[in-house]
């Protein structure tokens, strides 16, 4: 089958057309950028074709789409910068990408009649509570802009779209970009201690996992929402932070604080991430790796 994926340069993309390419599928890549140059480590998809499209322009993309003809679109672009999102200069911004774009996607989906793949996000929900969201929980309520962008996109492909899948995922980790393993390998080499929020709970989600999972979607019929990370328990980013220093042979202090004390994000972010994802083996998914297990993998992949 051929399938068109968006936003190929960040971290899902990448990811997803490789799987892909290894699954013996056609698969298309597409990007804002004028040419695709791989992930950073420098191991650039092969034998893919690439579409430069910016998919705020509807027009470009009803004319790419048109010509690619794919049986599915798996839709990863998106702006991800969440506290960025907050600053008033680029909220217009914000929901051109990933609503408005998301928008252009659908739409021309439905006029090919090929399923759509759509990408979504723990921030369309307020974080309250304890118990983790069933992915048919229709009680919004975004925090921030860029969950509010997220979700009217989910509402916009469920209106338009008859053939689609909503995958929301959270804490996301790739080799493909910066992400917050990255980030806390970095800090944890240059500074003795780091503080790290423990009253936000959730689950991280690898690529490389989750590509396996949209690749199975596209070849399924089992349509609706679901939600995908990686299994291993429901944890705090301090708790992820120690995991992966334990497994890096770091000796770096991790100093929990909470969301209040540490105090640095512009955009408000969910307390509580639990995902329930017992929908994809009901309709037979297979549910991804535990996150300790795809953290040993990712530490292997990457430089640090």
């Amino acid at each position: 089958m051929k399938v068109f994926v968006t936003g190929v340069c960040g971290q899902l993309g990448h990811d997803v057309v490789n799987e892909l390419l290894r699954r013996g599928h056609e698969a298309v890549g597409s990007d804002i950028a004028e040419k695709y140059s791989g992930a950073d480590d420098g191991s650039a998809v092969v034998s893919a074709p690439y579409e430069q499209l910016d998919i705020t322009d509807g027009e470009a993309v009803r004319t790419v789409l048109t010509r690619v003809k794919p049986d599915a679109v798996v839709h990863c672009a998106a702006w991800t910068a969440v506290d960025a999102a907050e600053d008033e200069e680029n909220k217009a911004k914000v929901y051109a990408i990933n609503t408005d774009g998301t928008v252009n996607i659908a739409k021309v989906c439905r006029e090919l009649d090929c399923k759509i793949i759509y990408i979504s996000t723990d921030y369309v929900f307020d974080g309250e509570g304890t118990e983790p969201r069933q992915p048919d929980c229709t009680d919004y309520s975004p925090l921030c802009v860029y969950g509010d962008s997220k979700l009217k996109g989910e509402l916009a492909v469920r209106e338009i779209s008859d053939k689609y899948f909503i995958v929301r995922i959270a804490w996301v980790f790739g080799k493909n970009g910066n992400n917050f393993i990255k980030t806390m390998l970095k800090v944890g080499k240059k500074y003795d201690s780091v503080r790290v929020v423990n009253d936000q709970i959730g689950t991280p989600t690898y690529t490389y996992d989750l590509a396996g999972l949209l690749a199975d979607m596209c070849q399924s019929e089992k349509y609706g929402c679901y939600h995908a990370t990686n299994e291993g328990g429901y944890i705090s980013w301090y708790d992820f932070t120690k995991e992966i220093y334990k497994q890096a042979g770091y000796t770096t202090s991790v100093v929990p604080v909470t969301t209040e004390e540490y105090g640095l994000s512009k955009a408000k972010r969910p307390h509580n991430s639990r995902l329930d994802k017992t929908k994809l083996t009901k309709n037979g998914f297979s549910l991804l790796p535990p996150w300790q297990d795809a953290l040993s993998r990712y530490l292997k992949e990457i430089v640090y």
